[in-house]
């Protein structure tokens, strides 16, 4: 019997053509948003086209703002900006320069439309197998927008506009005007603008008659100005260079006996003329400038702290001790934190890194500063006795520089001869806790290592963050901020800034400043830092780390302080680097003239605890890691006074004012026998 129409079962729908259909719906999604896309780049490319400025505008509106730098005394230090040579027409470039810069920047510029669609999957491809960024493909119109229109930021926004302004100078421009324009604009380091800029700049000559070798050196800047500049490494801008004219051959722009034919030996680079080290502190000036006004396009004349004369100093003094092989910083400051001088290295041509700001290193005993203020605070005296002893705190025992212990000493002559047990047991009496909140109350920002071996300075610092603390002590306890800028006004003589008088935070009591300004005299005068005397009073201490591999000196007078710190960029030792030598010299030989013109003032030695003008609770007081004031307490949490007798270190049954040893020479012949600086 036939099955009845109805009865007949309809065929179930094929997965595959299910599938296909989901298939086709997604490309024809795609396909939409792309149209969508291309229809919205094009919109934006035809907005962009309509508001590019002529070719004639873009020959006349430089890129950059020029800055005057002045020292205190209104002598120009440094004038930066932008430096544009003659203008080339694309006739006058010389064929190898234009050939070398495509060749290295953008091989596929002649066929291109803006974007390199080949060179962004390529460099797609090797950022994914590398897991980060470390290859760009933009072209050299995409450089050409960059540097006229955008900044250099690295958002996906900046790159889109980016993108879309290459497009539209490519709709408006020829290539040959894109490169005129290019060649006459990019930015080849040293402040030079085009390529007759960095041709008189490297080579003294204009561009037009660029050899071969030195057209692939000005091609190989455009990548890393700072790093291949021929000022700063020669040798790298050359090893650059080759690789430049490798690529050309590469790309057919050369031949290949061309290529072999380059002789790098005999080119020579134009003398740079001298960049005085005054640049370390122009250059961290300048930082700055950001932060005190938005002006970003009228011309700057800042007003800075620098004394040029005494800058030359101190650039003399380092350049005249600082041991063969290693570098030197330096940094003086008024009792305010004006910074009148800063070296940060020997020679800022060969490099500018500023190792008185940026680098960081272990300050020796010039850390126990911060010991001792700690002890002074919680209530220790100048003549308390202590025993220069053995001794073991959590498995740690400090020894001497000497090898030798010499019993019992006052707190002074310990801070003197920069005894290392001696700030271990002050250390571990009043807490590596309290010693390191010190440190931080005093400005030091760095890491610190809170385990005992902090006291002997194992943790690092900069130099210009220790002076400051030292410039602290000399202004009787106050807080001192170093600052560079007293004032920023334009050409046209409008005022953007004016440095205010500034009310400082007080961090230690003024009796306590006394009593450790009276140690620190005390390792000058008699002490580890006798080498830094300059014939007035004065108050400092050495600092010297394990296997000679930084040496320092911190000091003042009343009017002036000042920070030496010498060692490698690699911390190798320096054979017979110690604090008490090249550093204290340095720092005498630059102080003598820093202060000599003016007569001798006494440093703050005593304080009458009655005259610091405070109600009787508050006569002993700190501040707190939360910033608020606190009165200093002793080991069991009462309020500490000031104490006019001795005071006998705890646990030390033989200190006994009686059995003070006098700091006569015989004493000190004994204690310094064999002792090395510190």
């Amino acid at each position: 019997m036939a099955s009845s129409p109805r009865s007949r079962r309809r065929p179930a729908p094929s997965r595959s053509r299910g599938f296909g259909g989901f298939l086709l719906l997604m490309v024809k999604l795609g396909a939409g948003a792309v149209l969508i896309g291309i229809l919205g780049l094009g919109i934006a490319v035809a907005i962009a086209l309509s508001s590019l400025p002529g070719f004639d505008e873009l020959m006349r509106s430089p890129n950059g703002q020029s800055v005057e730098v002045r020292g205190a005394d209104g002598t120009v230090l440094v004038t930066l900006g932008p430096s544009y040579g003659q203008w080339l027409p694309y006739k006058s470039i010389p064929r190898t320069m234009s050939d070398a810069m495509v060749s290295v920047e953008d091989r596929r510029f002649y066929s291109h439309p803006g974007i390199d669609p080949i060179g962004i999957a390529r460099a797609a491809l090797t950022n994914f197998r590398s897991g980060h960024s470390t290859q760009g493909a933009s072209t050299i119109t995409q450089q050409l927008a960059r540097n006229v229109f955008l900044t250099s930021n690295k958002t996906f926004g900046r790159k889109l506009r980016e993108m879309v302004l290459a497009l539209a100078i490519e709709r408006k421009f020829t290539k040959h005007a894109i490169l005129e324009l290019y060649l006459n604009r990019v930015y080849f380091g040293g402040g030079a603008y085009g390529i007759d800029a960095a041709s008189r700049k490297f080579f003294g000559h204009s561009a037009q008659t660029l050899s071969l070798e030195e057209a692939a050196v000005i091609a190989g800047l455009v990548k890393a100005p700072s790093r291949y500049a021929p000022s700063a490494d020669p040798a790298r801008a050359k090893s650059r260079a080759a690789t430049v004219i490798a690529t050309m051959a590469d790309s057919g722009s050369i031949l290949p006996g061309e290529a072999s034919a380059a002789d790098f030996t005999s080119l020579r680079f134009a003398a740079q003329a001298p960049q005085s080290g005054v640049r370390y502190f122009t250059d961290w000036a300048l930082a700055q400038v950001e932060a005190l006004t938005d002006e970003s396009v009228e011309p700057l004349l800042v007003t800075t702290t620098l004394d040029p004369k005494g800058q030359h100093d101190a650039e003399a003094a380092i350049a005249a001790e600082t041991p063969n092989g290693a570098q030197g910083g330096l940094v003086a400051m008024t009792r305010d934190g004006a910074v009148r001088a800063m070296v940060g290295g020997r020679d800022y041509v060969a490099s500018n890194y500023n190792r008185a700001v940026v680098a960081r290193r272990q300050p020796g005993s010039s850390w126990k500063l911060f010991v001792y203020l700690a002890a002074l605070e919680s209530g220790v005296t100048p003549d308390a006795v202590v025993v220069d002893e053995p001794v073991t705190i959590d498995g740690w025992s400090p020894r001497n520089a000497n090898g030798r212990n010499i019993g019992p000493v006052t707190v002074t002559q310990a801070f003197a001869l920069s005894i290392n047990t001696v700030a271990a047991k002050l250390g571990a009496q009043v807490g590596f806790d309290t010693v390191a909140d010190v440190a931080r109350r005093f400005g030091i920002s760095t890491p610190i290592d809170r385990r005992p071996a902090m006291v002997l300075g194992t943790s690092d610092a900069t130099l210009l963050e220790m002076t400051a603390a030292y410039a602290a002590i000399a202004n009787n306890g106050a807080e001192v901020r170093p600052y560079a800028i007293t004032r920023i006004a334009t050409a046209s003589g409008k005022i953007l800034y004016e440095r205010e008088p500034q009310t400082p935070r007080v961090l230690i009591a003024p009796y306590v400043a006394a009593n450790m300004t009276k140690l620190l005299q005390a390792a000058v005068e008699t002490g580890t830092g006798r080498a830094a005397q300059i014939g007035r009073p004065l108050a400092g201490k050495t600092g010297t780390t394990s296997s000679n591999k930084d040496g320092w000196f911190l000091g003042f007078t009343p009017e002036l302080t000042t920070g030496v710190w010498m060692g490698r960029d690699d911390a190798r030792a320096v054979p017979g680097l110690q604090g008490g030598r090249a550093p204290a010299r340095a720092f005498a030989a630059y102080m003598a003239r820093a202060v000599g013109g003016t007569p001798p003032s006494a440093l703050t030695t005593e304080v009458e605890s009655g005259d610091m003008g405070m109600e009787p609770d508050d006569q002993v007081y700190g501040l707190a890691p939360d910033g608020t004031t606190q009165p200093a307490t002793d080991f069991d949490g009462n309020i500490i006074r000031p104490q006019p007798d001795p005071v006998p270190m705890e646990g030390d049954p033989q200190a006994q004012p009686q059995a003070q040893p006098r700091l006569d020479d015989h004493f000190l012949d004994e204690a310094l026998r064999d002792q090395p600086p510190r």
